[in-house]
């Protein structure tokens, strides 16, 4: 059975996508910490971060760095967080989101974004800054 992040992945469910490439894709999430609230997600269904292949996860990891870099920029953050708990869906996928200190990983108190400009917005603002930071190869057209 394909996992819901699959489903986002082939187009049977939205999706607002910020990097798309042969072997990992990012898109925002529907419960984020904060605006710019990321998930990068490999193509290939794994459900744990330590049962992938080395080459993969180091793909994830780099695709994390970038957008690391896109959300710190497009939010002037201090930081970016990254966090791999894979409790929320049995597919590989880290979180990665702007923060300014430790309360931004909370995540008993987040709730699903309703606004769907919110979160067009932000992938929109997200999209400019990875461009300006010279990842145009991944990053898709608008929603």
């Amino acid at each position: 059975m394909s996992t819901i992040f699959s489903q986002i992945i082939s187009g049977e469910l939205p999706g607002h996508f910020v990097w798309q490439d042969p072997d990992v894709v990012a898109f925002l999430s529907i419960a984020p910490l904060r605006p710019g609230h990321t998930l990068i997600v490999p193509r290939k269904e794994i459900d744990r971060w330590t049962e992938a292949e080395p080459e993969l996860l180091a793909k994830c990891m780099e695709v994390a760095q970038a957008i690391g870099q896109g959300v710190r920029s497009a939010w002037d953050a201090p930081r970016a967080g990254l966090i791999i708990a894979g409790f929320e869906v049995a597919h590989l996928h880290i979180h990665v989101a702007p923060v300014w200190d430790m309360s931004d990983f909370d995540i008993s108190g987040i709730e699903m974004e309703k606004d769907q400009s919110v979160l067009d917005a932000a992938a929109e603002q997200l999209r400019t800054a990875l461009q300006e930071l010279g990842f145009s190869h991944a990053v898709p057209p608008r929603d």
